[in-house]
């Protein structure tokens, strides 16, 4: 569906709820269980809202989720990320997606949906969690016998109960800040916690056979030994990069028997990392080269939607042609006007003079120019990222404010390159809700990418997320370990 604009609501219909369950699962007798549930507004217009819900685990892991609540003022739902819904009336049931079930021991998980209300919003206030209201603490989920047991307990397992997964991953993180993924891809790592899918596709060209490559584990990071093997006396490409997001973002490569078009898919090969000590592959882009996806029906923020956007990219490979970039492009493959794109560029092109020395820079290609900050002067404040591995992000409330900001993606804190107001001309956005990746908005349809560039990995949030929230991602993107 097509997102209305959408202005923020700061702080507006928010609800904790703190409770216990008594369906988790369980490991021993008397073993304490509890929950708690975050729900958040984070965005309005006529008519409809958009809100986050986070469950916190406060007591034994959970395998397979099912939260229930009733809306006081008559809401309905009309889509749903990170897991799927019913409702009847008042009452709404939401349920685990296949890759976030398991919630582990002080762990949390995270879904959002937009929806629809009449003349109030009201906030519930009530929810369950496996059946069982809240209640506010934790306690026994079994009652205790009367009567001691006469005999010790039997020896403890051989096999130790669920460890609790790792920390939060950038689209946790993204969601627990009230600015959910709405396209998350990577080819190194998974960027939730629980996700357990696929990364990416090959396809080899000795029998034009395709393989998903996927992740060793839930949360973990990218199978290389399965490409290794399937690749083996022969080349391979990536032909899509898969959405983590549960919303089918996938990007394809702009060519035929992808997303059509004069482009193509990159070699899969080109470049091995390692992160976390595990070997990972990059999406190596050359010209020619690039990934497309329309999803301006799919959560991709349109019109004046507020969004924000980060990659993992490479300060050393790297060229002038137009565009690398990464985020929100034209539906149509076209030159659209100005504020017809919102997307992270990075690389040595300067379009309006007076750059200070040779990039590569972070700036915002937000269609009819590069822009470094809020006009087309050079920005005083800008630096170049050379590392072998930069983090940048960008955000854009889509009618006054955008922020860029760059790091080393190795170590160290964001630098804010700017903030402030958006160029002449580019208030409010006109966001179509296509997915760029490795190309400029007007590519490639009917000519081909010009542009070099890296992508680890990167993601689109649904709202204008804060500086606290793009910290902690920066913050994970460096302990990710990448080498």
């Amino acid at each position: 569906m097509k997102i209305p604009r959408l202005r923020l609501w700061i702080a507006a219909g928010v609800a904790a709820v703190i409770g216990g369950t008594g369906a988790l699962t369980t490991t021993t007798a008397n073993a304490a269980t509890g929950c708690r549930v975050d729900y958040s507004v984070s965005s309005q217009w006529s008519g409809g809202f958009g809100a986050n819900v986070t469950i916190t685990n406060l007591g034994d892991p959970v395998n397979g989720w099912r939260l229930t609540w009733s809306f006081p003022s008559g809401q309905t739902i009309s889509q749903l990320w990170n897991g799927s819904y019913t409702q009847s009336g008042a009452q709404v049931t939401v349920t685990n997606a296949s890759y976030n079930g398991a919630i582990p021991t002080g762990g949390t998980t995270s879904f959002g949906f937009n929806g629809a209300f009449g003349s109030t919003n009201t906030a519930p206030t009530s929810f369950a969690l496996n059946g069982t209201t809240c209640t506010g603490s934790t306690g026994p989920s079994t009652t205790p016998s009367s009567t001691p047991s006469s005999t010790p307990s039997a020896s403890p397992s051989a096999s130790p109960s669920s460890t609790p997964q790792g920390s939060s991953k950038p689209c946790d993180i993204y969601a627990a800040g009230g600015t959910p993924c709405v396209a998350a891809h990577s080819t190194t790592r998974a960027l939730y916690r629980a996700y357990n899918g696929n990364l990416y596709q090959v396809r080899r060209s000795s029998d034009n056979a395709t393989r998903n490559i996927g992740v060793l584990s839930a949360g973990g990071v990218a199978n290389a030994a399965a490409q290794d093997s399937f690749c083996s006396g022969t080349t391979c490409v990536i032909t899509v990069v898969y959405d983590q997001s549960g919303r089918g973002n996938d990007v394809w490569y702009q060519g035929s028997g992808g997303a059509g078009g004069r482009a193509t898919p990159a070699k899969a090969t080109t470049e091995s990392l390692t992160v976390g000590g595990s070997k990972a592959y990059s999406l190596y882009i050359n010209p020619g080269n690039s990934y497309w996806r329309d999803g301006h029906t799919t959560g991709v923020p349109t019109g004046s939607a507020p969004e924000g956007v980060y990659m993992v990219t490479s300060g050393t490979h790297v060229n002038s042609g137009c565009c690398f970039d990464y985020g929100n492009s034209e539906t149509t493959r076209r030159a659209d006007g100005a504020g017809a794109m919102d997307a992270i560029y990075f690389g040595t092109s300067c379009w309006f003079g007076g750059c200070s020395g040779s990039g590569p820079w972070v700036q915002a290609d937000l269609e009819y120019g590069l822009y470094p900050g809020g006009s087309s002067s050079w920005n005083p404040n800008q630096r170049a990222f050379t590392s072998k591995f930069v983090t940048a992000t960008l955000k854009n409330n889509g009618t006054s404010r955008f922020a860029i900001k760059g790091s080393n993606a190795q170590s160290g804190s964001l630098y804010t390159l700017y903030d402030g107001s958006l160029p002449p001309g580019y208030s409010p956005m006109r966001k179509q809700g296509a997915i760029i990746l490795g190309s400029g908005g007007d590519c490639c349809a009917t000519n081909t990418n010009l542009s070099a560039g890296t992508f680890y990995e990167g993601a689109i949030v649904s709202g204008y997320p804060s500086d606290a929230t793009e910290n902690a991602v920066q913050a994970d993107v460096v302990a990710a370990g990448y080498r």
